[in-house]
Parts: C-alpha cells; structure tokens; sequence
C-alpha cells in the first residue's frame, strides 16, 4: 500500500506534479491526472481521498486473471476502486473510508496486504 492520500483529476491542460505516484492519461480530449492530494493543481475537478494497493510485481503481460482476482474480492465486498497500471505494477485505488474494509476482503480471500509498501 502507498503512504500518501490520492486525488483523481480532470484537467484542462497536461500538469506533471513530483510525487511518491503520478499518471498522467490523454486520450479523446480528455487529460487526466492521479497525484497526491497536496500535489494537485489549483482549480482543477477533482475526486479526492483515494489511497492505493500496489500488486506485487513485476508482472509478466501474459499473466491473466489478477487484476480480475482482486477486483472482483472487492466488488464483492462493497468496495468500488479505479485501477492503473504501469508498465510491470498494476495499482488498485479504494477510497480511504473503505480502506479498511478492503483489506480485510482481500485479507479473508488469502491475499496479503503490506501496509508500509
């Protein structure tokens, strides 16, 4: 799991933040930024209050199922994420107020979950 405090943005305009995580996605006119929430430009639309659970890897791209896996314990549980991927991680973002109740799913469903990752 991250440390930091997450923050979905819609922008108007590419913005690049410095931080422990950060994925910039275009596409369609549409530019999107996840960052820490103390990182996020001013006055932009944002989801706030998101942490993260990052997939131990590196993972190879003909494994399958994992992503599934894990989303579906949690879509069981009650608990809705927005997942990214880089190019060997796979992350998964619950909101905070649902944190613990995702590990505890994820937990119960032979996962482990590492606080301090």
């Amino acid at each position: 799991m991250l440390k930091k405090t997450y923050a979905v943005c819609r922008l108007n305009k590419a913005t690049l933040p410095d931080g422990e995580f950060v994925s910039l996605t275009m596409s369609g006119g549409e530019i999107s930024l996840v960052c820490e929430v103390t990182k996020m430009p001013c006055g932009c639309r944002a989801e706030t209050g998101w942490r993260a659970l990052r997939v131990k890897g590196p993972l190879d791209f003909s494994l399958t199922g994992i992503l599934a896996d894990l989303s579906g314990v949690l879509a069981r549980a009650g608990v809705s994420i927005f997942a990214l991927s880089t190019y060997d991680t796979d992350y998964i973002f619950v909101k905070q107020v649902r944190l613990e109740d995702a590990q505890n799913a994820l937990t119960t469903h032979g996962h482990t979950v590492i606080e301090n990752a």
